[in-house]
């Protein structure tokens, strides 16, 4: 497939979850009386990787997450070529999602950013009022699991056409275990696109949104490696 439409789904994906991840929890979570609450927000976020993986998984892979595309890397999946562009868009991808989310968000009266525009934190900006390290340990550790997941839903030898629905059912327990930790990150991009838009504190603390998934991403990816090689 051309690096061009490779790119292309990856921003599309990309997109899509952080527009449906985020804004289940912007618009959707805390709505009186009927809303998602934090297990719909993590039942969001596992259907837009099981949507578009099947929409758009076979043109590019799937990433939809510079943590991914580096485990991916590490566990012999990719080249080395393709983990820049890739982040490139994923990032674009999100920051573009959150601004759809942003204009549609700001048009109810009383909006207001400083409520966290479903950004990633810790200590006083953690949901729970987690500590650094208990964020940085949870965001590594889910991360590495979530790399493990991928990489053997979508091995050769793993039963064909269900490896979407692995990854978002992975996804979606990553969430329930810790949005209250961090609001969930295991993704720099969709870390990265609600915390420009927040700015202070969301910006301050976004270097443990890419440091611990990327560390997780190459532990999971070297592991799986290893593990899934036939002696």
């Amino acid at each position: 497939m051309p690096l061009p439409k490779k790119l292309a789904a990856e921003f599309l994906g990309t997109f899509w979850l952080v527009l449906g991840g985020c804004g289940s929890a912007v618009l959707a979570a805390g709505f009186p009386e009927l809303g998602i609450g934090f297990v719909g927000v993590s039942l969001a976020f596992g259907l837009t990787v099981v949507t578009m993986a099947y929409a758009v998984g076979h043109i590019s892979g799937g990433h939809f997450n510079p943590a991914v595309t580096l485990g991916l890397w590490a566990g012999g999946r990719i080249s080395t070529g393709e983990i820049l562009p890739y982040w490139v868009v994923q990032v674009a991808g999100a920051i573009a999602a959150s601004a759809v989310l942003y204009v549609i968000a700001s048009g109810q009266a009383g909006f207001d950013l400083s409520a966290g525009f479903a950004s990633n934190g810790y200590g006083e900006h953690s949901p729970g009022g987690y500590s650094l390290l208990a964020a940085l340990v949870a965001e590594v550790v889910l991360t590495l699991f979530f790399l493990l997941v991928i990489l053997g839903a979508t091995d050769s030898r793993a039963p064909a056409g269900f490896a979407p629905l692995a990854i978002g059912l992975a996804l979606t327990l990553i969430h329930l275990i810790s949005i209250p930790v961090t609001n969930t990150s295991v993704n720099p991009a969709r870390s990265t696109g609600p915390a420009l838009f927040v700015g202070g504190w969301a910006l301050s603390q976004l270097w443990l949104f890419w440091v611990a998934p990327l560390v997780g991403a190459v532990l999971g990816g070297a592991i799986y490696r290893w593990l899934g090689k036939d002696d």
